[in-house]
């Protein structure tokens, strides 16, 4: 049975925090909260936890009616992005916590902290203090502490953010075969695209306390049904430019008319939007068929292995995803190019008309 959230809205005096929300979650699901902050994420899963009660609506689990259930009597796990752990209690007493509160047998409780401890690798931080522990060992225990009371749902809210690069990358790559082993509902909480990406599973999107789009992770990114959502997935955020078609050819901002080909050829004759993400604009032509843009560099952002070329045209500002370190000078005239099988297609009112087809389709 699944849980069901049914056209619920959370007022908190006058401000709408979630606007009537509608969404079904399947046992054994992952499930990625993708928003900017104050998209409504946390006062989705306070809601889903019984923490706060909606001011109209319905939340259920497994068929029974749960919005006025206390946290207490619901059967949910949640991890917080602060690492909270009680900090008189060790390691194994932290993770054994629920399992005391809900007066499971001794012996079972002695088993069942031990394996997940395993699993997360602290078996050998049991004894410790948490004021012992570096972050990541802190969160690694109070995720224990959530995965071993099995609860039929578990909250992750941005469990990862307050780690460093190295450590949240091990922690995701580690979740994915945590969750695989257990029928709960994962919720999990993320303000990054690329965080989305590599947990996979289902992805909602949420602006301003409004469900976006749902769906399989993958489709929702290749097939934003808005620009709203194609600027939330995207990091960086997608590119725009204005454009038309005729019969026979596409006009983009101030790039020469080029034909029609690919997904593009059953256009109806009209203006549009085109989206661009940064890493699909390249400062090199790779084929005959590039479209081509002038731009003037605003600026060079290196970033570890990748630089991001922040530049300008017709006033529309617009950055490259390039792979390796460039130098570039401020306020430099450039050649930005486009395939276009890379162009994602939007109506005036921002509505997606055609994503890029399977050819060209790549999460890199």
């Amino acid at each position: 049975m699944a849980l069901v959230i049914e056209n619920v809205t959370k007022l908190v005096e006058k401000d709408c925090h979630i606007n009537d929300i509608s969404l079904q979650l399947e046992p054994g699901t992952f499930n990625v909260l993708l928003g900017r902050t104050l998209s409504g994420k946390t006062t989705l899963m306070r809601l889903m936890a019984g923490l706060d009660k909606p001011t109209k609506g319905r939340i259920l689990m497994n068929g029974q009616d749960l919005t006025g259930v206390s946290v207490r009597e619901r059967d949910v796990a949640m991890v917080y992005q602060q690492f909270i752990n009680y900090p008189s209690m060790t390691v194994y007493k932290n993770i054994a916590s629920p399992l005391r509160l809900a007066k499971v047998a001794k012996a079972e409780i002695d088993r069942k902290v031990r394996d997940v401890a395993e699993m997360l690798r602290i078996e050998k931080l049991l004894d410790r203090m948490p004021a012992e522990l570096s972050g990541g060992q802190q969160q690694r225990t109070a995720i224990a502490r959530a995965l071993v009371k099995d609860a039929e749902l578990l909250l992750l809210d941005e469990p990862l953010v307050n780690l460093d690069y190295k450590l949240r990358e091990e922690l995701r790559a580690e979740m994915h075969e945590i969750f695989k082993r257990r029928n709960s509902i994962v919720v999990y909480a993320t303000t990054e695209p690329p965080e989305a990406l590599a947990l996979g599973g289902n992805t909602a999107v949420l602006y301003e306390g409004r469900l976006e789009q749902f769906g399989p992770t993958v489709d929702v990114y290749q097939h934003p049904q808005s620009t709203r959502i194609a600027q939330a997935f995207s990091d960086p955020a997608m590119n725009f430019v204005a454009g038309s078609v005729d019969a026979t050819n596409l006009r983009l901002g101030d790039a020469m008319p080029s034909a029609l080909e690919q997904h593009l050829n059953g256009l109806k004759p009209g203006k549009y939007q085109f989206g661009m993400r940064a890493n699909h604009l390249q400062l090199q032509s790779r084929t005959a068929t590039d479209i081509e843009f002038q731009a003037n560099i605003d600026l060079a952002e290196i970033s570890g292995s990748e630089t991001f070329v922040h530049v300008t045209h017709n006033g529309a500002a617009w950055t490259v995803q390039q792979q390796g370190i460039h130098q570039y000078q401020i306020d430099e005239q450039i050649k930005v190019y486009v395939n276009q099988a890379r162009l994602y297609v939007f109506d005036l009112d921002g509505h997606l008309v055609a994503s890029p087809d399977n050819a060209s389709r790549q999460l890199t």
